[in-house]
């Protein structure tokens, strides 16, 4: 018996390759589903996922272990609407959205020049390979963008909003080499959402592990390599562990983790009579980046509500812990400068807090922190890996790959 604990994104993908070499495998999840981070909740009909999140489909690692048409992508613009100088302009990928060419040139986020030299950093990152992008000079992300030539107006009304509403790095002080592989996937990827909320992608790895190999509801006092203790006192005996949860909940396990600094960010959900952009669009603020980033959902995804006539689905984004009636207000203030519409009869349908959204990737911290600790305890999460979907699910077979050498080996 091999126990995962945490049944997140990392630990149910370690616990599918861990079931696939052969293993017996037992998922101990103390919350009453599956997801971690990654769930979709149902509040008056509406899907709310906790916190923004999308799915990439250029990702390796999901494409290879997800079957995309099973969760019925619906996706986003290949673009963003910037709101700059009073109103949206829309920047597309032109590889994808060719027929945004003309309002992209125009778009006043820098001159053709800047916009030539991001044409010519777009391509050279969807052209290299992702080992290849991986071992590019570090630096900020900010200072590889420099490197490409881009800086001013390109960066402050493009980039920053965009990069910002993505890495939720307001600042740009994050992995360079990271930032260029996101920007791969941006261009060569569909950014969509699941038909059934984010909530589908764990979901259809838990029916691919089985049910039956999950305990929900049931914490774990501590773990040890022979085995964990649940918080009720019984004990499940295991050749190997892997914890598989968020840097914390990991550091409550196994004392001496090191500390990993992480981002909090909130998002807060509408609901407006009508849509107030009929795009399935990502929007950005680009005088203020007040937001990270807002869409209307139910453009993106119709199955988001509860169906014709019941409003339009608006979720925004704010970096940090923004919670409380007047933050909300100020929110929806600014959201009726970006949409330029009256959002004084918008609802306020729930607000999520995730202190816990992302992990900080600093310049020069590299890809692969290790999957084995001392002790023959095994970890994963996207803490070991890239703040990201993809980060979650390479660590998560890292792990089990590290499991199964190891225990061949004995």
């Amino acid at each position: 018996m091999i126990v995962v604990v945490g049944a997140g994104v990392a630990g149910l993908t370690a616990a599918l390759h861990l079931a696939r070499s052969g293993a017996e495998v037992t998922v101990v999840e103390a919350s009453d589903d599956v997801g971690g981070r990654v769930r979709t909740d149902i509040v008056d009909g509406f899907q709310l996922d906790r916190g923004f999140q999308v799915l990439n489909t250029a990702y390796p690692e999901v494409a290879r272990v997800l079957d995309f048409s099973r969760l019925q992508l619906n996706d986003f613009q290949a673009g963003a609407a910037v709101y700059l100088d009073g109103r949206l302009r829309t920047v597309s990928n032109p590889l994808r959205q060719p027929a945004g060419l003309a309002s992209t040139a125009l778009a006043p986020v820098g001159s053709l020049v800047d916009k030539a030299l991001l044409g010519a950093f777009s391509s050279a990152c969807a052209l290299a390979p992702p080992r290849w992008l991986a071992r590019q000079p570090e630096g900020t992300a900010r200072e590889v963008l420099a490197s490409a030539g881009l800086s001013g107006p390109i960066v402050e009304r493009f980039l920053r909003p965009l990069l910002s509403g993505v890495l939720f790095d307001e600042d740009l002080e994050g992995s360079g080499r990271y930032m260029r592989m996101v920007w791969r996937c941006l261009v060569l990827g569909r950014t969509s959402l699941p038909a059934n909320g984010m909530g589908a992608v764990p979901s259809t790895l838990a029916e691919i592990v089985g049910r039956e190999n999950i305990l929900l509801g049931e914490a774990v006092a501590r773990v040890r390599p022979d085995g964990v203790t649940l918080a009720g006192g019984r004990h499940l005996p295991a050749r190997a562990v892997v914890v598989a949860t968020g840097p914390s909940a990991a550091r409550q396990l196994v004392p001496g983790l090191a500390e990993i600094p992480m981002r909090a960010v909130t998002t807060f959900y509408h609901v407006a009579p009508e849509p107030p952009l009929t795009r399935p669009v990502l929007v950005l603020d680009g005088d203020q980046l007040a937001v990270l980033s807002s869409v209307v959902l139910t453009e993106v995804a119709p199955s988001y509500g509860p169906g014709p006539g019941s409003g339009a689905l608006v979720s925004t984004s704010v970096l940090g812990l923004a919670t409380g009636t007047s933050t909300e207000r100020l929110v929806r203030a600014r959201l009726g400068d970006l949409y330029r519409c009256r959002t004084s009869s918008w609802g306020h349908l729930a607000t999520y807090a995730i202190p816990e959204a992302v992990p900080v990737l600093g310049p020069g911290q590299g890809f692969r922190q290790p999957v084995r600790l001392a002790g023959g305890l095994y970890i994963c999460g996207d803490h070991r890996d890239t703040p990201s979907l993809q980060g979650a699910m390479v660590s998560g077979r890292r792990a089990a790959e590290a499991v199964v050498s190891d225990l061949a080996a004995k």
